[in-house]
């Protein structure tokens, strides 16, 4: 028996409720902060689904693809703005 394909972690107005938390407003797709805290949530939801999944080393691939995404624009965002940087990984709960 097929598995039901489980809806996406990430709707629209999941999208539109992060980039309006944290990028100021929804249509701020491009904020720096906004786009490391929805890369944050998509992370949160790929290693959910590898704790099930250990074997699913395509998953693991993307995901480490993720990670190293998030790395980078956090470090340009620590480079370009050290307060902003400091209020997000509070924010996130990142870097404990």
């Amino acid at each position: 028996m097929p598995k039901k394909n489980q809806m996406s972690a990430l709707t629209s107005e999941k999208k539109s409720r992060i980039f309006a938390e944290f990028g100021g407003k929804e249509t701020n797709t491009g904020s720096i902060e906004g786009q490391i805290a929805l890369l944050t949530e998509r992370i949160n939801h790929v290693s959910g689904h590898l704790q099930k999944n250990k074997k699913d080393f395509a998953t693991h691939r993307g995901l480490m693809a993720m990670v190293g995404r998030r790395k980078r624009l956090l470090t340009y965002l620590s480079k370009n703005n050290l307060q902003g940087y400091r209020q997000l990984l509070e924010k996130l709960g990142l870097r404990k």
